[in-house]
């Protein structure tokens, strides 16, 4: 038969039917420790191998620490902590930190020998596994230094690998597992996991000190629930700093290290049941199972000599009483709406790959890699906003008409022009992640995408329109271009991403104004629909959308915002407020787009840089285009639609206002240094705002505007950039001589050229019936969006001849051409009448059968010659 090939389990079992595993330790541990020593027998010789097999260096990884997110106190200038995010709530404390009554505790109920052996207390690890692999073991603080370290890998590989796909609650019971394979087996799987434990145990002896040692196992160990270390314990179950504990609370801690949950003293109504389901360990017994384990470990501390007998009896007789201080966690303890900022920020770190290939990993790096994130956000900006919010926007209200409804909503942004650092996000309603069915709560950032907030954004409305006046510029024209902004079908639009379009819908203005024609200055000052599509029916509609592609403008998606249809250059489509507020700060800061970001600086738990995600500022717009645009968007503010917004604090403001359909609402308004973009309407469903028992349209003015004076107040602004007289001048169109061209050819042409045609009513001409006679304005140099009037011909003109002579002659002329005369007498029969010309004159364009008078100059008959003087 072929030799059966022996497993180290097998090998162990047999070595303990010889010598048993107590006499297998010693050796072992004799071999390491001292193996000069001459050691002899089979049973001795297999363990020495199989020991010496066993792996021995454990590698220490970094602990399991909370990412802490900080703001800056504008009071103080410093940091503080907003929030932090952990799978394990641990502050790791230097050796000094940690008073020396705990050290004690520690030692004394778990390893008094800790100082003196070698990693292994022998004895109690042959107990602890004859007995059948109990957890508690009389392992030394070494050997426990290494159970916790091995359960921590563990933990830290759930949900990576092959385990990333699992549920929550898969991924709680494989944490599970991993304490209970680290600390519980029995046996040949006990025996193996002692000896591995022993190994490393005395290999972790061999590389670090024992105040090394002791601290490690302190920062590491669990203390019940999530808490890790006696940092966080100290502060959580006491709200003191380690430093700073009693004996009893010291003795307390010190006693929960074996079956942390059991003893966990912050559940007052009991943290286990007996037998009959009862609970126990809770305030109502004084935390009888606690403090009976305290006794224990005060016991072993007075025996130890480490207290005295009165101190010992002084912590005796006082209660457990325990001061819990939760630590700071997740966006929802965050006060007031910047939590959004938080959860919005929360999203960069778990969803950008500047943190991690995967999902999972970036989660593990938030809740386990130990970082300080420093924020952009301003407190003051915050507040203002957050009160501008609180007095203006209530968190929901039903919709209000007949046959539908919608959820209202509100945000609001702001971002630092010339480095895109988000200052401040708010939003209507409360944040929670647990609260679903109500609509005053809600944990999605309205003002953010659904990579970074969790929303689709909302219908930009005229917000949108900027793109074509920035696209207007680009292809040269002149914002005070004259052009027909009146409402009319735009039948061709041209777009060479994806094709011409032909349009057959007729797009009315807000409350059904007619238009007007006009210049893109007075368009944009008015939001005008009908102005922006004739500006539109003159560009191409590719070059908007990659102008608002290359300003950061995207659907909530992150995908291009397609204009394809008449309706999107209007602001059909829905884009997240904080790409507004970007877009229109590029246009503040000189064509200069900067990347929104809300990450000042990170550094790990070490205090090194760590990358942040890729951000920069790019000049996008010509300078020239910026503060042409700019130019016009002043006229928003200063005496346009958005003028209620303004606080007229003497700092240049540029803006737009934009609505949708009666169902969205903004306002974005920039100086040079801050852009604030603000949002009401509805965040679900289709309500008519302006139907809404509340200020509806000029919420939107009513919330901007002391956001922007705070703005003001704190940032200022200087004066924008002169535009470019070459963007700012007025323009002319050669408007052609249609003339003596049918009708039907002559609108063609017409209109061919841009212009609105009126075909008037026929005039007399000699021209063929239907032929154009008449032009007006004439051929020329004529303003853009000129409407032209053509009249025909009815064939029926006669052109006066020229006459002259005798009134005889003169008749019969004007009679033969067709018209009727009068005139060509004088008032003195005796006058002789010269003609002198017609009134009308000849050449003059008048009907057949229209009256013509003769002009004559009546000559009085000679006077008789006198006879001569005799």
């Amino acid at each position: 038969m072929p030799e059966t090939k022996r497993t180290a389990g097998g090998v162990l079992g047999g070595l303990l039917g010889v010598v048993g595993l107590s006499t297998v330790a010693g050796v072992l541990v004799a071999a390491t420790v001292t193996p000069a020593i001459a050691l002899s027998g089979a049973a001795a010789s297999s363990a020495i191998t199989l020991f010496d097999n066993l792996p021995s260096a454990l590698e220490i990884d970094e602990l399991m620490l909370p990412t802490t997110f900080y703001w800056m106190n504008p009071d103080t200038g410093e940091y503080e902590v907003m929030t932090q995010f952990y799978d394990q709530n641990r502050d790791p404390v230097a050796f000094d930190e940690v008073a020396p009554v705990m050290y004690d505790a520690i030692l004394s109920s778990e390893d008094k020998n800790f100082y003196s052996h070698g990693g292994i207390d022998l004895v109690g690890t042959a107990r602890a596994v004859i007995g059948g692999g109990s957890q508690g073991g009389g392992s030394s603080i070494s050997q426990q230094y290494v159970k916790n370290i091995l359960i921590q890998k563990c933990e830290a590989e759930v949900g990576t690998g092959e385990t990333a796909d699992m549920t929550q609650e898969e991924k709680d019971a494989a944490k599970d597992a991993c304490f209970t394979d680290a600390t519980v087996a029995s046996g040949t799987e006990g025996y193996q996991r002692k000896l591995q434990e022993m190994r490393y145990a005395i290999a972790l002896e061999q590389k670090y000190s024992k105040d090394e040692i002791l601290l490690g196992y302190l920062n590491i160990a669990n203390f019940g629930g999530q808490n890790y270390g006696i940092g966080a314990a100290a502060h959580y179950y006491f709200g003191v700093d380690a430093a700073n504990l009693t004996l009893g609370q010291a003795a307390a801690l010190a006693g929960m290290v074996q079956t942390p949950n059991l003893y966990r003293i912050d559940r007052p109504d009991g943290s286990w049941t007996d037998k009959d389901g009862n609970p126990i360990n809770g305030a109502a017994d004084g935390y009888s199972l606690t403090k009976e384990r305290q006794e224990y470990v005060l016991g072993r501390m007075l025996t130890d000599g480490k207290i005295t007998q009165e101190e010992y009896d002084a912590a005796i007789a006082e209660p457990i009483t325990p001061v819990i201080t939760p630590a700071d966690t997740g966006c929802g303890i965050v006060p007031g709406k910047a939590a959004y900022f938080c959860q919005y920020v929360r999203g960069i770190m778990e969803n950008d790959e500047a943190f991690g290939a995967t999902r999972e990993d970036r989660t593990k790096l938030l809740k386990q890699g130990g970082l300080n994130v420093y924020l952009t956000i301003d407190k003051r900006l915050q507040q203002a906003a957050e009160q501008a919010m609180v007095d203006n926007v209530p968190s929901s209200i039903d919709g209000y008409t007949n046959d539908d409804t919608g959820r209202l909503g509100a945000a609001t942004t702001s971002i630092e022009t010339k480095t895109g650092r988000i200052l401040e996000i708010t939003q209507n309603t409360n944040f929670s992640e647990t609260i679903k069915d109500d609509p005053n709560f809600s944990s999605l950032v309205y003002a953010g995408n659904i990579k970074y907030g969790g929303s689709n954004g909302f219908e930009g409305g005229s917000t949108f329109k900027v793109f074509t006046l920035l696209e207007w510029l680009q292809e040269g024209h002149s914002v005070n271009e004259v052009i027909n902004g009146r409402a009319q079908i735009f039948k061709n639009f041209r777009n060479s991403c994806t094709g011409d379009i032909s349009n057959n819908a007729l797009i009315q203005n807000f409350a059904k104004n007619p238009g007007y024609v006009g210049t893109p200055m007075r368009f944009t000052s008015d939001s005008l629909n009908t102005g922006f599509l004739a500006m539109a029916s003159k560009l191409d509609l590719c070059g908007i959308q990659n102008t608002a592609e290359k300003m950061g403008v995207r659907l909530g998606d992150g995908s291009v915002v397609p204009v394809e249809v008449p309706f999107q250059i209007l602001g059909s489509n829905a884009i997240p407020p904080i790409d507004v507020a970007a877009a229109y700060a590029t246009i503040a800061n000189n064509g200069v787009y900067c990347t929104p970001k809300a990450i000042d600086r990170i550094t790990d738990a070490n205090g090194n840089e760590v990358a942040l995600p890729e951000a920069s500022c790019t000049q996008v717009l010509e300078p020239n285009i910026a503060a042409t645009a700019a130019y016009a968007l002043q006229g928003v503010m200063n005496n346009g639609s958005g003028r209620a917004s303004n606080p007229y604090d003497g700092t240049p403001l540029l803006g737009k206002t934009g609505t949708h359909e009666a169902k969205q609402t903004w306002l974005v308004a920039s100086s040079t240094n801050v852009t604030t973009a603000v949002w009401v309407g509805n965040s679900q469903g289709y309500a008519n705002v302006d139907r809404w028992p509340w200020n509806h349209l000029y919420t939107r003015h009513s919330v901007a505007r002391p956001i922007l004076a705070a703005a003001d107040a704190l940032y200022g602004g200087d004066g924008f950039p002169a535009p470019d007289p070459n963007l700012t001048k007025t323009v002319l169109y050669d408007l052609p001589s249609v003339l003596g061209k049918s009708i039907d050819e002559a609108t063609k042409v017409l209109e061919d050229a841009g212009f609105e045609v009126i075909v008037g009513d026929a005039v007399d001409s000699t021209e063929g019936a239907g032929i154009v006679a008449q032009q007006d304005p004439a051929g020329g140099k004529v303003p853009g969006g000129t409407t032209v009037t053509i009249r025909p011909s009815n064939g029926q003109g006669v052109i006066i001849p020229a006459v002259s002579g005798s009134v005889e002659q003169a008749r019969n002329t004007l009679q033969g051409a067709g018209l009727n005369v009068t005139g060509g007498t004088c008032n003195n029969p005796a006058a002789t009448a010269t003609v002198t010309g017609t009134s009308p004159g000849a050449g003059t364009m008048v009907g057949r059968g229209s009256t013509v008078n003769i002009n004559v100059n009546c000559a009085a008959p000679p006077a008789p010659t006198p006879a001569p003087t005799p």
